[in-house]
């Protein structure tokens, strides 16, 4: 898979919004909430051009009876795909344009981690800004190497998300 980081587009709310609907009309009851996630979230963050969706559910271990709905829209389910209590589905194999990450009401770490470091990043732009100039460098360095971009940006990640859930604290 080709690693390309983009400017902000402004069209990725209303691809969220599109696919969020889709998401609904599949899990039904069994939905909690729904989160538009990841870099493509936030305002004027550099992103791979990949829409992240957060569906919040009542029980995950429903969530594979699910996986023939997903396929018919275009969807590959992974499974837990390393991480354990959740369920993640991708779309666009190498051309990559949404990934679901589900996961279960009651797995609010996993919850409060990517909604912490999605409401971080809003409120503050310098480590937006600083995080999406890392992706662009990352990016130009390892244009075809996925792996080494995820590692060139691993330790800035976890900080992020120590400050991330500090400040969210603070915040709730």
């Amino acid at each position: 898979m080709r690693v390309e980081v983009v400017e902000y587009n402004s069209e990725w709310r209303n691809l969220y919004l599109e696919e969020a609907e889709k998401i609904k009309n599949i899990l039904g009851n069994e939905l909690v909430d729904i989160y538009h996630i990841g870099s493509t979230s936030v305002e004027n963050l550099k992103a791979k051009p990949i829409i992240d969706i957060m569906p919040v559910v009542r029980d995950i271990t429903k969530i594979d009876y699910y996986n023939k709905d997903f396929e018919a829209l275009g969807y590959e389910p992974k499974g837990e795909f390393g991480m354990v209590g959740r369920r993640y589905f991708r779309k666009g194999f190498e051309n990559r344009t949404h990934q679901i990450h589900i996961f279960e009401i009651s797995n609010s770490n996993d919850i409060k981690r990517h909604l912490a470091v999605r409401d971080y990043l809003r409120t503050h732009p310098e480590s937006a800004f600083e995080y999406g100039e890392l992706k662009s460098r990352l990016a130009t360095m390892f244009p075809n190497d996925i792996d080494a971009y995820c590692d060139g940006k691993d330790d800035f990640v976890k900080e992020l998300e120590r400050k991330s859930l500090e400040w969210y604290g603070d915040v709730e």
